[in-house]
């Protein structure tokens, strides 16, 4: 289910990367949203988690901040991070 998940953000990611205009960036909440919850039952190290709760928060921030081209990269990165780990 969580793996399905992940997918799901994934292909998100990748479709709202390819247009960042501000039609795209209602993507970023759900993303996050995601996020979140894969990191509660994730099996990733301390580090790791660290390391993708920071790239969620900077995300969410640059989402806030209109940066939806940066805030895509970031939530991206974090995905990529919580896959690598599966």
């Amino acid at each position: 289910m969580i793996k399905r998940s992940l997918i799901a953000v994934a292909v998100a990611v990748a479709v709202s990367s390819a247009a960042f205009s501000p039609a795209q960036a209602f993507y970023c909440p759900k993303n996050v949203k995601a996020i979140d919850a894969a990191l509660g039952k994730s099996m990733l190290s301390a580090d790791q988690k660290s390391k993708v709760k920071g790239l969620r928060d900077k995300g969410e921030t640059q989402h806030k901040a209109g940066d939806h081209k940066g805030a895509v990269k970031s939530l991206a990165e974090a995905v990529r991070i919580i896959l690598n780990n599966m």
